[in-house]
């Protein structure tokens, strides 16, 4: 069984999203040690390994630092680097992980490709972190020799692809999927009873769920329940990188905290208008959300603020508009409208970007290029594999 070794910015038991689908579903196939940011802990006095198991063949490592230790901020701190790369050098050893497949999530984590002897680096590009609130100064430059060293790159989004693929001969496009089964359960509404923190709303719940940060577009929030006091706002997901007070107060706007992917279809079957209300911004202009397609698969109607991958991907069946006045508008058409006439067509969409298609193309890349195959291959519109400069929607 071949080894993974996956560094990491984000955290194995934070939001399950793009690394906790793919990684889960290799687990299979690989044997992955998914490595975490260093944390600081009042509960050691000097540095050590943090291990510990999860299901589908996934070891989950960090770094604890003693907590007077100022130098724990990240994988690019250079001192907490040294001594993360001989720990890490000394475990992978002792559980016999020799040459393994280098997997980047963060360019933050491009010593490492020096640090661990690899038989193949992959960068999968999931988001411009360049572009996220308190990016390191000097991450667009790992960016670029992180591009330069990997045998392969996996982009989750069709505007990070084209902001890649020059960079790289070996550059596919891989959309963020869905796990249909686990979301289309919410399509029946009667099937779940309201949680007990929504359980007291009335009227028209419009919800979102995901990470809410300096993306999210708060005057859009403040202005839809001014306009409808009526509708409720549902928000479920952490609060990062912004400060609780900047968050628009209103009786109609509910911020009900992180929720598991297990339970999120208890909250989004009593969704009556799906949102996506991230701002146009920097940090916005490379995002692929991975909602898009599981609101998709409950049948919900969804309301997007004009990012362009969801107008690219998903423009034939997602509501789009630009401005608040628009986008409210857009919501009250969505409350009112007949939505059977677009289920065949999210269908036909939802069956493109499954997780469990995903992964087979990118193992068939893997294998190809560890036998020594140079031909590119990219997935087209159908999801299906062909040779290609491009895919077709690009």
């Amino acid at each position: 069984m071949v080894d993974l070794v996956v560094i990491s910015h984000l955290r194995w038991d934070f939001v399950w999203q793009r690394p906790q689908h793919l990684l889960s579903r290799l687990g299979k196939h690989y044997r992955i040690f998914f490595v975490e940011e260093p944390i600081a802990t009042a509960e050691i006095d000097t540095p050590q390994l943090d291990v510990r198991e999860e299901p589908n063949n996934v070891t989950v490592i960090r770094l604890l630092q003693p907590m007077e230790n100022p130098r724990w901020i990240g994988h690019h701190d250079p001192l907490t680097s040294a001594l993360y790369e001989a720990a890490l050098h000394d475990y992978l050893a002792m559980m016999g992980v020799d040459k393994p497949v280098l997997w980047l999530y963060t360019p933050m984590a491009w010593h490492f490709t020096s640090a661990i002897s690899h038989r193949m680096l992959i960068y999968d590009v999931m988001d411009e972190l360049s572009a996220f609130k308190g990016a390191p100064a000097q991450l667009r430059l790992f960016d670029e020799l992180t591009l330069s060293k990997a045998n392969i790159v996996f982009t989750g989004g069709v505007s990070l692809y084209k902001s890649r693929r020059t960079k790289n001969p070996y550059t596919h496009l891989f959309p963020s999927g869905v796990e249909i089964d686990h979301f289309a359960r919410a399509a029946n509404r009667a099937s779940f009873e309201k949680p007990a923190d929504i359980a007291h709303l009335e009227g028209p719940i419009l919800g979102y769920y995901g990470v809410i940060d300096e993306r999210m577009d708060l005057p859009l929030l403040a202005h839809m329940a001014a306009a409808h006091p009526e509708w409720q706002l549902m928000m479920i997901g952490p609060v990062v990188k912004i400060d609780h007070a900047d968050l628009p107060q209103a009786p109609n706007i509910h911020y009900l905290g992180m929720k598991t992917y297990q339970e999120l279809p208890c909250y989004l079957a009593h969704f009556d208008v799906a949102l996506v209300p991230f701002a146009i911004n920097e940090a916005t202009h490379f995002l692929s959300p991975t909602k898009t397609l599981e609101y998709m698969a409950a049948h919900k109607p969804i309301v997007s603020t004009p990012i362009r991958d969801i107008a690219a991907l998903y423009g034939s069946v997602v509501r789009i508009a630009a401005t608040p006045e628009d986008f409210t508008a857009q919501v009250e058409d969505a409350l009112q409208a007949d939505h059977n006439a677009r289920r065949a067509l999210e269908k036909r969409m939802l069956a493109q970007h499954t997780w469990d298609s995903i992964v087979q193309r990118m193992e068939q890349l893997i294998a190809q290029r560890l036998v020594g195959e140079t031909t590119p291959l990219v997935p087209n519109a159908k999801g299906q594999g062909e040779k290609h400069d491009q895919p077709k929607w690009a």
